[in-house]
């Protein structure tokens, strides 16, 4: 028997066929070691033994007692049964309550005359005081002592509340963990932490911190457990990242140095302004990540508009200078044309090279988006091929085989987060040795996050605006409870547009045919939902709530309505490619007032005149997301203004959540809100949002201390030892905690 092949061991062989395939197909478990690790999600407390008389409101408790009557009621016009039972100790009376199903199994077990034990909430009805639906067992059979021990063992308990579903209760999972702990042999449980770290960490044993996490006798086993098992989920996945960065650091690259009289340096002279100590820093760390002959991995994160675009394009520069070529890749078409328009305009004739007019010194700066024409793709593949093309911005179309470069050098992904690691990774894949890779990110990421989902690379953080930014001003509009408040909301949109400015109207779904949320941009009132429980998070479903005001129907309203007489026009990501670029066109150049958007609008678009963002049904969006729209005013001279449109009543939880947004403009105080609501994500897998956590202890936000530690044990241990050939058990861990497919997305990221 190998030493792990306890926690191997499949869970049919220890709970039966039946209840192994409900916990397998439900709960995605399927082995003694999956179910141990599915840990309870709270404690519930039985409470002291209270004499009847004596029973304190609204707390736990525990009472021994003889049933002196039991009685079925129906309620509901029959449709319900009820089960009072009416228990005595001699010092006064107390009422159990059992409901439908529940009632029917009681009646039969709880019949006057039996004594036992009976455990729950103390609360009051009809002024008489009740434990509903407590728990209880029966001492009918034990005498003497036995019951006294049996007393004893039952009052104060704390009963483990695993996670359920509708398929199998929390109390029919206890019952499953009881008997594999009953049943397994410790011995065969290997230990993944190295003894040295746990003794100098005077961390617990993992089958000590199994068994205590399951049958705690005390709250001081239940802390020593979760500091134990916290300890496991941040140094496997730590010892993952370290393993990973030191196999990128071994493989090869070609350092990439820009000429001291070539395309960097013509386009440094002519910039209109001085760049921030924030990019210059930056910007010396990636030069200094280029030059070196392993591929660069960096992360660069920075507030909405603080030049990470720049950057990235001194970057590419760079590269171009030592005879590469680099690609930006872009999550949406919209995206993909606002970057090539804005960076061509910022080259001016060094976008033209091979052009008339065009600068000796200059590149081709080429667009390829999966709608373009036959003709221009052509066109586009040949320059990348030939190398004519020195930088290539394109969307997933950069990433299809026919794709091929003349001699890739780095990669940059806009908005990490939309794209999956095998995109990344196909597009990599391009460079005839690894391309150095730039991933850039407008939502910044509390450092522990950014330690623990992006762990393998080089963080670069943007925290400094640049000069001729303008403050953003932001409200929370309560549509319903004061409509009068919308009233003037659509007037301040009226009186700024009259001042010479420009404003977006931003809608949770398009609201054509097919009725959905943007396929390109959002998480929209349905995307939401299925994202993270950012949408409609204060309570009724999509179904029993009214629409979500639609692009279409609100372009329609407000030219004919509020804002009639303003130059009104819709965006979408569904409309055809060269629409959708004529409306942004139009808009960038002033000749469009008030643009009624999806969030395809959300990263990226820049147009310095706009001054006002109103975000309809504002709720329906995260904070992250919310931040990020509202980086699209406030770009130029003139101060921006935020409008947070709600019919959420004031005490939903939705309202907080905007109410820091309107707060706040430091993206990583918000990152932080956002993040609490909606955990982790699954921090190794694609998914890295939403509530599907790989962490089922650690919480990054609250145990940045454990993260931080684990990371530097992990550092130190992988550089003594790359292979683990050591640590057998730890290496047996990796395999069983980052499964195949977390594994290759370890591998490819």
């Amino acid at each position: 028997m190998d030493s792990v092949s306890a926690l191997r061991e499949p869970l049919r062989k220890v709970v039966g066929d039946r209840t192994a395939k409900v916990l397998a197909d439900h709960l995605d478990l399927h082995t003694v070691g999956d179910l141990l690790h599915h840990y309870p999600r709270r404690y519930a407390e039985r409470g002291e033994l209270t004499r009847l008389a004596d029973l304190p409101l609204d707390e736990h408790v525990t009472v021994v007692a003889r049933v002196a009557k039991a009685e079925k009621k129906t309620y509901n016009h029959g449709r319900g049964v009820r089960l009072e039972v009416q228990v005595t100790d001699g010092s006064g009376t107390l009422t159990l309550v059992f409901f439908n199903k529940a009632a029917h199994f009681h009646h039969t077990r709880l019949v006057p005359g039996s004594r036992g034990m009976f455990a729950g909430k103390v609360t009051v009805f009809n002024r008489a005081r009740q434990l509903a639906h407590p728990d209880y067992q029966l001492l009918d059979d034990a005498s003497g002592q036995e019951a006294r021990d049996a007393v004893d063992a039952f009052a104060g308990k704390l009963l483990p509340l695993y996670p359920a579903c509708k398929q199998i209760a929390s109390w029919q999972i206890a019952q499953c963990v009881q008997t594999v702990l009953d049943s397994i042999d410790w011995t065969d449980v290997a230990d993944p932490l190295p003894e040295r770290l746990r003794e100098r960490r005077a961390l617990a044993t993992l089958p000590e911190a199994l068994r205590k996490v399951h049958r705690p006798a005390t709250k001081a086993d239940i802390a020593a457990a979760r500091d134990r098992l916290k300890w496991d989920e941040a140094f496997v996945l730590q010892v993952a990242l370290a393993r990973r960065r030191a196999a990128d650091a071994s493989l090869p690259a070609t350092a990439r140095v820009p000429r001291a009289d070539g395309l960097l340096a013509a386009f440094d002279a002519r910039l209109p302004f001085t760049l921030t100590d924030g990019q210059r820093t930056v910007c010396a760390e990636v030069f200094a990540d280029l030059a070196t002959e392993h591929p660069m991995h960096r992360l660069l994160q920075g507030e909405v508009g603080s030049g990470k675009t720049l950057v990235a394009l001194r970057a590419m520069l760079a590269v171009v200078d030592s005879g590469g070529q680099a690609a930006l890749l872009a999550p949406t078409e919209v995206l993909a044309q606002q970057h090539h328009r804005s960076i061509t305009e910022m080259m001016g004739d060094l976008a033209e090279a091979g052009m008339l007019g065009g600068s000796e010194l200059g590149t081709k700066v080429v667009l390829l988006t999966g709608s373009m024409g036959a003709a221009a793709r052509r066109a586009a593949l040949l320059d990348l091929v030939t190398g004519e093309a020195g930088i290539v911005i394109g969307t997933h179309a950069l990433i299809e085989d026919k794709v091929a470069f003349h001699d890739l050098g780095l990669v940059v992904v806009d908005e990490q987060h939309r794209f999956g690691v095998e995109q990344r990774d196909a597009l990599r894949g391009k460079g005839k040795q690894p391309p150095h890779l730039l991933v850039m990110t407008a939502t910044p990421i509390p450092r522990t996050v950014a330690m623990t989902v992006f762990g393998d690379l080089e963080t670069s953080v943007l925290d400094q605006l640049p000069a001729g930014r303008s403050p953003v001003a932001s409200h929370v509009v309560p549509a319903k409870d004061k409509p009068h408040f919308l009233s003037r909301a659509w007037e301040r949109v009226r009186e700024e547009v009259e001042g010479g400015h420009q404003a977006y109207v931003v809608c949770p779904r398009i609201g054509d045919d097919e009725d959905a949320a943007d396929a390109e941009g959002a998480r929209g009132a349905k995307g939401a939902k299925a994202s993270g429980k950012e949408a409609d998070a204060d309570g009724p479903d999509d179904g029993e709530r009214r629409p979500a005001p639609a692009v279409l129907e609100v372009a329609e309203q407000l030219a004919a309505g509020p804002l009639k007489g303003l130059r009104v026009e819709a965006l979408h990501g569904r409309m055809a490619p060269d629409a959708k670029d004529d409306v942004m066109r139009r808009f960038s150049a002033g000749e469009v007032d008030v643009l009624v958007a999806t969030t395809v609008i959300e990263v990226g678009v820049n147009v310095p005149n706009a001054t006002v963002m109103m975000i309809m049904d504002a709720d329906r969006f995260g904070v992250s997301q919310l931040h990020q729209l509202r980086g699209r005013v406030g770009r130029g001279s003139a101060p921006g203004l935020c409008l947070l449109v709600t019919e959420a009543p004031e005490a939903s939880p939705a309202r907080p959540r905007l109410e820091a947004v309107a707060a706040t403009l430091d993206g990583f105080e918000l990152s932080r809100v956002d993040l609490e609501q909606r955990r982790e994500g699954d921090v190794l897998g694609q998914a890295q949002s939403g509530t599907r956590s790989s962490l089922r202890m650690l919480a990054v936000i609250d145990d940045a201390e454990v993260i931080e530690a684990a990371r530097e044990e992990a550092g130190a241990l992988v550089a003594e030892d790359p292979r683990l050939s050591a640590h057998p058990d730890l290496l047996t861990a990796l395999d069983a905690l980052v499964d195949a497919s977390r594994e290759g997305y370890l591998e490819k990221g």
